[in-house]
Parts: structure tokens; C-alpha cells; sequence
């Protein structure tokens, strides 16, 4: 990476709330190692308690289905 590269990506995450993700590591012919690197901005608290809500509701549905075919 550039120095220019650099220096936003580390702006983003001290002014932004945003945090740096490794996506994979690799190893290029010479035996070097490489990181693809992401951009993530965490959940809202509205959006969690959203995500949540939707993961308890599906293993709900998963439980029903599983307990009506014992009846």
C-alpha cells in the first residue's frame, strides 16, 4: 500500500468508528505474505436488537416445525 493509502485508512478508523477487518491472508510467490483488508462500520443499537429479534424468531420457527411432527 501507499503512504497515502495509509494515512486514510487510519483517518477512517480514528474519526469514523470504523474498523479495519482482515478478509484473507495469502502468500504470493516469493513467499511474502498478504492481507486483503476490508472496511466495516459496526451495528447501530436499533439494528441489533432488530438482528436479534429475527434470530429468535427463526430458532422459534425451527422448534414448532421440529415439535410438530412428534405430535
Amino acid at each position: 500500500m501507499k503512504r497515502r493509502e495509509v494515512s486514510r485508512l487510519i483517518g477512517q478508523t480514528q474519526r469514523d468508528g470504523i474498523t479495519l477487518v482482515p478478509i484473507s491472508i495469502y502468500f504470493n510467490e516469493r513467499g511474502i505474505a498478504k492481507v486483503e483488508l476490508g472496511l466495516a462500520k459496526g451495528k447501530k443499537k436499533g439494528d441489533k436488537r432488530a438482528a436479534e429479534k429475527e434470530r429468535d424468531w427463526k430458532r422459534e420457527q425451527g422448534r414448532v416445525m421440529r415439535n410438530n411432527g412428534r405430535d
